[in-house]
């Protein structure tokens, strides 16, 4: 009834009122201030926990809380965001280093295993072959803002190097190398449903909504070294292309 009632106001919506609510309240709240229980402000709102949640849940995506399980929801400070084009291929790393952003490798977990179906067909790889599997968190100093997934045939790098020189990116390691010639990058964009383990690894609720760019890395031979699956807070990146008139 609550929710009923709440949508009559000023002739607006719902989502509309409540969107424009909360902006107020984060506004109102210094950054690292913690917001009111999800129980108080649904009752101070008069709106359900379930409409509040969801509400929630894309203010976080734009980097503006930060939800921590079993502690609260925090104002966060603004975000350090990375607003890059994509006509040229290089690491989110380097774009960072070049605009002077605080980007840093969170945990990194580096392993050897037998390829997936899907992994063997995009790297041109036979069944039961091994891939080299680089798992990362990319965090700004207040948070986790990318998780990001790289698969390479193994055998590609000496695994025992890999691990000492690894430092955050995969692409940076290959355009250094002598033993490639990198020419291009079939990258397909989309928005997807965070799975549970992204969203664990980027401190988000499950299916959250998260910007994910599938890649497949190409030689001058026509080889693919690298498929990759980066995944993006979007509130912490703006990606744009720059198109000619044809």
């Amino acid at each position: 009834m609550k929710d009923k009632r709440y949508m009559a106001e000023n002739g607006k919506t719902l989502p509309q009122q409540l969107h424009e609510k909360l902006v107020l309240l984060i506004s109102e709240t210094e950054p690292g201030g913690k917001l009111p229980s999800e129980p108080a402000l649904a009752k101070q709102l008069g709106v359900s926990r379930a409409t509040l949640r969801e509400a929630m849940r894309i203010f976080e995506t734009q980097g503006m809380i930060h939800r921590r399980q079993g502690v609260g929801t925090f104002v966060v400070p603004p975000a350090q965001i990375i607003d890059t084009g994509l006509e040229v291929l290089e690491s989110i790393l380097t774009q960072a280093e070049r605009k002077k952003l605080d980007i840093r490798v969170g945990p990194c977990s580096i392993t050897e295993r037998p390829g997936a179906p899907e992994e063997l067909e995009a790297l041109q790889l036979q069944p039961g072959n091994n891939v080299l599997q680089v798992s990362w968190v990319m965090e700004t100093p207040d948070r986790p803002v990318a998780y990001l997934v790289d698969v390479l045939p193994a055998g590609i790098f000496d695994l025992k190097d890999f691990r000492s020189q690894f430092q955050g990116s995969v692409l940076d390691l290959l355009m250094q190398s002598r033993d490639f010639s990198l020419t291009s990058s079939r990258t397909e964009l989309g928005a997807v449903a965070a799975p549970a383990e992204i969203a664990r690894s980027l401190g988000i609720q499950r299916g959250d909504v998260v910007l994910c760019f599938e890649a497949t890395l190409y030689t001058a031979d026509g080889k693919v070294v690298d498929y990759s699956h980066s995944y993006y807070l979007p509130g912490y990146f703006r990606f744009h292309v720059v198109r000619r008139v044809g």
